[in-house]
Formats: structure tokens, sequence, C-alpha cells
């Protein structure tokens, strides 16, 4: 038989309850300041409800009543430069984040509604119904929810997706000297999902001050955690990767505090994250003023059951028993509570004119609808300081290298110059200098800033959102291939990509993601494909695309200074190709909005970017067109050169576009839709284009050259342009 030895994980799994020394013990202002604060998340909720039935509310409203104990009880122990982030259920979390902020911590319930809680309430509550005076300018909504003076990073409509952007925060605030922390929200659906176990993963390598805090409610919208965990005891998930959980009655506010307050001691002494599991319930269903006894999937006993343990109830008893408040005393403040929120709403709200008896939102506090698409990115204007210069015209001396020491060159100066710029990256700190040599000569700046991650993209892509958001570092993100961004796709497009717009429209987000187009490589078809397609129709993102080594300077220089996320994409036929680049610091800039003209002429315009602008220059000679090559540089919809191609196309009547990647995430379709639209009265014929096949790209030989442009593709596209044009 063999020998068996029962072994133990070595992270403590504690379940924390109070005892009546417990509240006699605890500070009588805490507890005061914990019912106030519950006492005016209740009325606010209910508020909320109330405007939702009166269809007042547009789009959900996912009520946090009976919830309320686990987001007073972690947070009203918490600085403001703690931070913490949440789900799409998260009024509760960000009200009891910025009423301790604005309190100081401290708030009388005998006078619980000073100026600045008024100020707090009807703000969000405004932001809720989607006013100019939200906090987020009414873009967020009930779901979106931020206010970075009070230490609020955003609350979060994709389940668990905020998980790894408050993970980048820890990050910052480690790396930064503090002792601060963070913590992030999610329920028990959000426990299972994969962004959250990898940030558990590297939150526990990497020792960050994070709590993940699970409000374990027992119901998704309407399954039960039982029906979809085989472990529904959600405080165990972080024992696989070393973090102590602590489960807790969050019922009972005072047990939630005593516990955040033990794992907030490992935490800022540097002992790494904590797992908090707070078992909760929401009195009403996913969304709306109903319960979910309503819609059958919840039986009333058990309604009554949970209703019986209300956090309100369980607090104010404790303190009646302990004499530090009476029932006259809660009823008063319930009632400015309450009062509370009629004056906000009166604030908000009038008589409907139109339908007597009926509120409406006062007009005048709409948002301007031409605000609708300020602060998708910024205005680039952090970049007029620094030094522009056109390596097409620059006549100075020059330095011979490859492409793909100019790559590892300016990331070293830039580095070398600006401590914030941190690099996250699979292999990127081994190798000398990852698998193509891109990071050469960083690893002296230090393992802190030149950053090996596991293979865990969503993971250590929103710990670089995270960051960007913080405003303390600039993170680079390097995905081996754009294949990858795939299983990142919700950190880079729901996330970083969204974030400046959705809370607002103020906050940078300066993040740099860099990848390799690696066609003809022989990698398959999930290691080759063109990014710049997928990005260009997705909101936020600026594009890079550099065909030559000097404008990769340029280029990566620009990015890096940048308050906007920015892909910059490379191509592995370049990495090797001898160039030469400025002699001098490489501290240049191309800024957005400067494409190169690489051939002037006038019978077609053709336009590309990355290795096959030199495909084009080749097939333009082979055919003995005079075409005019432009080189775009810049892809997104805000950094294209639209005063270089009108000119061309303006010269010309004729546009080819030339890309090698697949015909169904083409740059080129949305291009050529975009120039069509513009210039069409000065097109003599149809935007040609030049991609890929509609299939990726192949293992074999072969096949994987009949998937992708070549030269021989463009010869043939630009004949028959030139036959086109004899017969005009």
């Amino acid at each position: 038989m063999p020998t068996e030895t029962r072994l133990e994980t070595g992270a403590p799994w504690i379940e924390l309850s109070t005892t009546d020394e417990d509240w006699k013990a605890a500070d009588p202002t805490l507890l005061g300041t914990m019912l106030a604060e519950l006492h005016l998340i209740r009325a606010f909720e209910e508020t909320v409800l109330d405007l939702a039935g009166e269809g007042l509310v547009h789009g959900p409203a996912h009520s946090s009543i009976g919830q309320e104990g686990g987001a007073v009880g972690s947070i009203v122990g918490l600085r403001t430069t703690d931070a913490v982030n949440g789900s799409h259920r998260g009024h509760h979390q960000f009200l009891a984040k910025a009423l301790t902020h604005v309190s100081g911590g401290t708030i009388d319930p005998a006078a619980a509604v000073t100026p600045k809680i008024q100020r707090v309430l009807q703000r969000t509550l405004a932001e809720i119904l989607g006013l100019a005076q939200g906090f987020c300018r009414g873009r967020g909504g009930s779901m979106h929810l931020q206010w970075f003076e009070a230490g609020a990073l955003g609350t979060n409509a994709i389940v668990g997706g905020g998980v790894p952007m408050g993970a980048g925060n820890a990050w910052a605030q480690k790396h930064s000297g503090t002792d601060d922390l963070t913590i992030s929200y999610f329920g028990d659906g959000s426990s299972q999902i994969g962004s959250v176990l990898e940030s558990m993963n590297l939150a526990a390598a990497w020792k960050l001050p994070f709590c993940f805090f699970i409000e374990n409610n027992l119901y998704a919208v309407s399954t039960r955690v039982d029906e979809i965990s085989a472990d529904p005891r959600l405080s165990v998930r972080g024992q696989g990767f070393g973090i102590p959980g602590w489960r807790v009655d969050g019922m009972d506010p005072l047990a939630v505090h005593l516990a955040v307050e033990q794992a907030a001691a490992r935490m800022r002494r540097g002992d790494g994250p904590a797992v908090v599991e707070a078992e909760v319930y929401r009195f009403f269903h996913q969304n709306g003023p109903y319960p979910g006894s309503a819609f059958g999937y919840r039986h009333k006993d058990e309604e009554a059951q949970w209703r019986s343990r209300d956090p309100l109830d369980r607090t104010a008893n404790e303190m009646i028993r302990l004499g530090l408040i009476d029932d006259a005393g809660v009823a008063e403040l319930r009632r400015q509570a309450q009062d509370s929120m009629t004056t906000a709403v009166a604030e908000l709200l009038e008589p409907d004119p139109d339908s007597p008896g009926k509120r409406r939102i006062r007009p005048e506090l709409w948002p301007d609808p031409g605000f609708v698409n300020v602060g998708v990115r910024g205005d680039a204007s952090e970049l007029r300081s620094l030094d522009v210069l056109e390596p097409t015209t620059y006549e100075g001396p020059w330095r011979a290298t490859k492409f793909i020491d100019a790559v590892s060159g300016v990331m070293d100066r830039r580095m070398g110059t600006d401590e914030r710029i941190v690099v996250f990256g699979e292999d990127v700190h081994r190798l000398n200098g990852g698998t193509n040599g891109a990071t050469k000569g960083l690893a002296k700046y230090g393992e802190n800033r030149l950053v090996g991650t596991p293979i865990s993209e969503n993971a250590f892509t929103g710990i670089g959102g995270g960051l960007a958001l913080d405003g303390r570092f600039r993170p680079v993100i390097e995905f081996m291939y754009p294949d990858f961004m795939w299983v990142a796709a919700d950190q880079v497009f729901n996330q970083i990509g969204k974030a400046r717009h959705m809370f607002g429209g103020d906050n940078p987000v300066p993040l740099v993601l860099r990848t390799k187009v690696a066609m003809g490589s022989g990698y398959g078809s999930q290691h080759l494909m063109d990014p710049a397609g997928i990005f260009a129709t997705s909101p936020g993102w600026r594009i890079a695309a550099p065909s030559t080594a000097a404008d990769y300077v340029g280029l990566m220089n620009a990015a890096l200074a940048l308050q906007d996320p920015v892909l910059v994409i490379e191509h592995v036929d370049l990495y090797g190709t001898a160039d030469h680049v400025p002699d001098g610091d490489l501290d240049y800039i191309i800024p957005p909005g400067r494409a190169a003209i690489r051939r002037t002429g006038n019978d077609v315009t053709v336009i590309s970017y990355l290795s096959m602008v030199a495909r084009c220059a080749e097939a333009i000679e082979q055919t003995g067109m005079d075409a005019e090559l432009i080189d775009l540089r810049w892809l997104d919809r805000a950094s294209l050169d639209w005063d270089t191609i009108e000119a061309s196309v303006r010269k010309t009547n004729a546009v080819l576009i030339v890309e090698q990647g697949a015909r169904g995430t083409s740059y080129g379709g949305w291009l050529a839709d975009e120039i069509q639209r513009r210039l069409f009265d000065w097109l003599d014929q149809p935007v040609e284009r030049v991609s890929g096949e509609e299939a990726s790209p192949s293992i074999s030989r072969v096949l994987e050259r009949a998937a992708i442009a070549g030269t021989e593709e463009i010869v043939a596209r630009l004949e028959k342009m030139r036959v086109a044009m004899g017969e005009l």
C-alpha cells in the first residue's frame, strides 16, 4: 500500500465572528460612523429604486440594499490614499469610500448630513441619472462610478474585469514606497473568472498589498453559487496561491471591519495579498425594485430570514444594547438620511409639465450632446514641448544600426531618463532581450522595472492598465504575438481603451502596448495576425506602425510621452534589417498626424505601413508607374495625416491601400471607407486594396505565402489600376 500524508497549504484560512466583547471593545465613534454610513447608503439606494420605478433611471439600477455591511465594514477604516474598485453592483462601495473621504472617517449619527456629504450624495445620484454634474459627467451611470480624489478607482460593468486594474494600483502603491493598499470588490460569479484567478497568482508572486474582497450574495442573476462551483467556499480560492483567506458574516459590519483590519495589517507590512469573503444577501433582484422571489428563483422564507439579519438593524441593536444610541436616535438618523435624498432629488428633478403628477429630470442638467466624443483620447498637447525631427528631411549625421537595436536602444534611452517607465511581458527579462532582442540591455534597470510575467496576458495587461490610471508609472506591455490580445481582450478593449472616456474624459491612460507581426515566420494561425484593423475600430487607442529604425525611435518616443494608450506594432521582417538612425541621444519625436512620403508621383497614391512599405516600393519599381507612396506611421482615426493623404489623392485621383494581413480583420477596409467618404469627388475609380486572404496564415510554407500579400499581389493590383486608367 502506498504511504499517504495529508498536506496543508500553509496559508491560513480563518472564519471570523464577533462576540459581545468585540462590540463592547469597539470604538463608539467607529460604530456611530458605520451606522451613519449604512443609513445614508440605504436611503440612497431606496431613492434610486424609486426613481427607477418612475422610469427616470436610464439603464440598470443594481441596488446594494442588504449588502451595505460588507462595503461599510471594510472601507470605514481606510485612508483616502488607500484605494477601492468594484463591480457593477457598486453604489455602496463607492459611497462608503466617498463618505469616509469627505468625513475624515468620522460621522456623528446625530448630525450625519454635512454639506460635503450632501454634495457626495447629490453628485452620485446625478451620475446614476446620467447628468453632467455627476462624478463621471453622466457617462458612467450606475455601473461606472469613479472619484480618484477619494481613492475610488472605478466600478466596473464587466464581471471580474476590474480586478487586474486594482492589482495594478496596488503595484503602484508598493513600488512608490507607501504602505497603502487596494481592495477590489467582486461577487460569487467573478470568483470563477480567469482574470481574477490570474490576478491572485500575480498579486501573490509579487506580494502586492491587494485585497480580493468577495461579496458572496449566493446568486448571479438567478443562478446559485453552489450550482456553478464545485466548492462554494469562496474564501478558499486563494489557498492554491498561498494567499490567506477570511470568511466573515457580511451582515455584521463590525466582523467585516475586524477581518479587513487583520488582512490590512498583513498587506501594510509587505506580506502580500489577502482574500476576504463576506457572506451577504441582496434583498432585491439583480436589477430593479422587486425581490428575487417575484421571479421564482428564491423563496420568500429565505428572503425573510436574511432580512431579519439586516446590517442596519444589527449595528443599531448592538449600539442600543451598549447605550450608545436609542430608538429615537436611530429614527432621527433614518429621517436625516431620507431628508438628504429628498433634497438631492429636488435639486435634480421638477414636475413634468407634459404629464401632471409625474416628475422629470431638469432639462438644463443633461450633458451637452456635443460632449459625446470628448475624451475618447487626449489632445496630444503634452507633446508640444518636445523636439520634433522628420527623418525624411534630416540632414545631420547618421549612424548605422539594425532595426531591432533601435527598438532596444530607444527604450534604454527613455528608461534612463524617465524612472516611471516599467516594462511587463513574458520573458522580457531573459534571453538577452526577450525572444527577439527588443529589451536587450534593459536588465540593468532591475527586476522592478523590467518585469518578467507569467503567461497570463489578462492579468498583467490589466495591471498595466491600473498602473496607467494611477499615474505614478508609465507601463509598457509586451504581447509576444498580437493574437494573444484576444486572451486579454477585456483589459485591452473594455478597460484600457474605454477608461478615459467612460469615466468622464479627463483621466490620462499613459500605456504603451508593443507587439509584432510575424507573418512569414511559419508560426501558424494563432501567432501571425496584424492587429491594426481591430485596434483602429476600437475606441481610445492610438496606433503607431514604423517601417524604418529612425521612425521607430520618433514614434516610440511620442508613444511614451502621450497620455493615451498607444499600440506600437513592429514586424519581424524588419528586425534584422540594416538601417540607420540620427546620430545622438534618440530624444526626438514624430508626433501623430505625420505621415511620410517615401516616393512622389502623379498616377496613383499607394498607402501602406510596416514592412509592406518596402514591398510597395519594389512593386512600383517593377511596374514603372509614377506612383506616390505614403507611409502612414500613425494609423488610428485621431492620428492619421489626412492633409498628406488628401493632397496626394487630389493630385493622383486614385488610391491603392496595401497591407499584408487577413481580409476579415483588415485595416484597409476601414481606411478605404474613410477615404471614399472624405475624398469621393477626387477619385476617378474605386479605392483599390491589397490584403491577405480570408484565412489566417497556415504552417505550410506554401499555404502561408498564399494567405498573405507580397510584392506580386501589389504589382498585379497596380497593373489592374493602370488598365482602368487607360479606359477612363
